[in-house]
């Protein structure tokens, strides 16, 4: 049998193989046994070393014609079976998008910054500024512009970090409105603020006490502030964070930065007043300080306590959370278990 009888053999067998591949393996297969270095076309075309110099033009030229219909035959194939192959895994994968989507499930505030959060919006709707300031604080404004020089008793009621002997992380957000009374312009009208924020104190971590919690501290400067005005805040804060129900009454007590000062303490939102665990059967809940700024801490700030006074308080938002949500143990808040925190769902 001739070359050119032989070549046209190859091609009539291996078009039909081609075709009847059903996967890439097969295609490729077909591909090295026809135009491999060792496959039946080039065996074939050993063989032209024994053709006259006529019969040789006529054969390459038909086993270049085979071997381009074998090549667009194979592509042409490894296309089919591609396309094949991305439809079946289309119809498999396919998607029912008429089907309710997946939840996600979206995160919420910390339930001490909903805590915060509410009180801040309560004392900007009443024309309060919230001023933030340094955690890392001067002995000057921590202590000695509240009315506690380096050689006071009360500074004993504060377990201090100190960083040098100036420097300290402070131990309460008060150094904020110290820093602010003396900046503040009076001709512009009067100081009303709030200074939430991260407080420091050498305390044993336990189920009431955490060596970091944080404070709320207000103060309003003018001229002809009364008690019957913080009073009236106190209300305000009370009903904010405990229900429109609750009652307040303020005790006498000790603040060197106020004159006079007073605890507060709020009816009972477990019992009503009535007496119970939570309030120690009382009817009342202690929940922050307060009292009329103390003269000789606005003079420090350069403001004349002849002409101006003001009133301050401080809370704690730890404790108003602890108590509002009944939890007995400060170092849940800040354990990170979202099963704990996820209790408290912000609404709206």
């Amino acid at each position: 049998m001739g070359l050119k009888e032989q070549l046209e053999q190859l091609r009539q067998k291996h078009l039909e193989e081609i075709q009847k591949a059903v996967d890439l393996k097969e295609v490729n297969a077909q591909r090295v046994n026809l135009l491999g270095k060792k496959g039946a076309l080039t065996e074939i075309l050993r063989g032209m070393k024994d053709l006259t110099n006529e019969e040789r033009p006529v054969v390459g030229s038909l086993a270049n014609k085979i071997r381009d219909e074998f090549t667009q035959a194979i592509a042409k194939k490894t296309e089919e079976i591609e396309i094949a192959k991305t439809a079946k895994k289309l119809e498999k994968e396919r998607i029912d998008v008429t089907l309710p989507g997946t939840a996600i499930k979206a995160g919420q505030p910390h339930i001490l910054m909903q805590v915060i959060d509410d009180i801040e919006k309560l004392f900007l709707g009443m024309g309060y500024s919230v001023v933030d300031g340094p955690e890392v604080e001067e002995d000057h404004y921590n202590f000695e512009m509240l009315n506690l020089p380096q050689d006071h008793p009360a500074r004993d009621m504060q377990d201090t970090f100190y960083i040098t002997k100036q420097l300290l992380m402070r131990t309460q957000t008060s150094p904020v409105q110290a820093r602010t009374m003396e900046k503040h312009d009076f001709s512009k009208g009067p100081l009303k603020m709030i200074s939430p924020g991260k407080v420091y104190r050498r305390d044993t971590d336990d189920a009431t006490h955490s060596h970091q919690f944080h404070q709320i501290e207000g103060l309003v400067i003018d001229k002809h502030i009364t008690m019957a005005d913080l009073k009236g805040t106190l209300e305000a804060i009370a009903k904010t964070a405990f229900g429109e129900e609750r009652e307040i009454r303020l005790r006498p007590s000790y603040f060197p930065f106020t004159e006079p000062s007073a605890e507060v303490d709020v009816s009972c939102f477990r019992c009503g007043g009535e007496g119970c665990n939570v309030c120690k059967q009382t009817g009342w809940i202690e929940v922050l300080g307060c009292g009329m700024v103390h003269p000789n801490v606005l003079e420090m700030a350069g403001i004349d306590s002849k002409v101006y006074g003001g009133f301050a308080f401080g809370l704690g938002p730890d404790r108003f959370a602890m108590l509002k949500y009944g939890v007995d143990d400060i170092r849940e808040f800040y354990l990170n278990d979202v099963r704990f925190l996820s209790q408290f769902n912000q609404k709206g």
